[in-house]
């Protein structure tokens, strides 16, 4: 038995790229119709607790009594990342000593 004889005929390919393609136009009606209203509160929610968790962690690592110390030590080094644009959302324009940060 050869390779290409297992292979699918054109005809099922075919109704499969039409039947992925009808799924992803769904998808984006579903998402213009029922996510799109809700997007910038749900955007502004996720920046909030975004902002909390970072506080939370950058108050651990400054010796603040932090009550899930244990959980989140370990996550410093991945908000190292996002600092910039936190401590700009937050009003300041430099954060920390020279080189920190800007």
């Amino acid at each position: 038995m050869s390779p290409d004889s297992r292979a699918a005929p054109l005809s099922t390919r075919n109704s499969w790229h039409r039947v992925v393609a009808a799924w992803r136009r769904f998808e984006a009606f579903h998402d213009e119709m029922f996510v799109a209203p809700w997007r910038q509160g749900l955007e502004r929610e996720a920046r909030r607790q975004d902002d909390t968790f970072r506080a939370l962690v950058m108050l651990d690592a400054l010796g603040v009594e932090n009550p899930v110390a244990y959980e989140t030590m370990e996550l410093i080094p991945h908000l190292v990342g996002d600092l910039h644009a936190w401590h700009q959302r937050m009003g300041q324009d430099t954060f920390g000593d020279p080189g920190t940060c800007c």
